[in-house]
């Protein structure tokens, strides 16, 4: 598993809709498989899971991405990709994980 906590600024709408554009167009193979959202009051919470297909790993690979804000204050971001892996009792590559968070890092990252 690999995962990225950071805070952003900016329109919490705007955020959610280029995360899940730049992961939708970045792989043919990605998919939006679940997604939810919260209110109460001011305070926001999103969630996407996205799936995808590892080359490298020659299997599927999903990212979950939460967004929460408070009343005031930034953006949460919560990543975690899973999968990437064929062993059976541990971990042999996560090299499809780490590529398919590094996307949305590029994704909200770039000016």
């Amino acid at each position: 598993m690999a995962n990225w906590e950071t805070s952003l600024s900016g329109s919490f709408d705007e955020i959610l809709n280029k995360i899940e554009r730049g992961i939708m167009e970045g792989s043919v193979s990605a998919s939006l498989e679940a997604c939810s959202d919260f209110r109460s009051g001011k305070a926001r919470c999103s969630v996407r899971v996205f799936e995808r297909y590892s080359f490298s790993g020659s299997n599927r690979l999903s990212l979950s991405v939460t967004l929460f804000q408070g009343e005031t204050g930034p953006i949460q971001l919560c990543a975690v990709a899973s999968g990437g892996s064929q062993a059976v009792f541990w971990k042999i590559n996560t090299w499809g994980e780490e590529t398919f968070l590094d996307k949305l890092k590029d994704i909200l990252l770039q000016s």
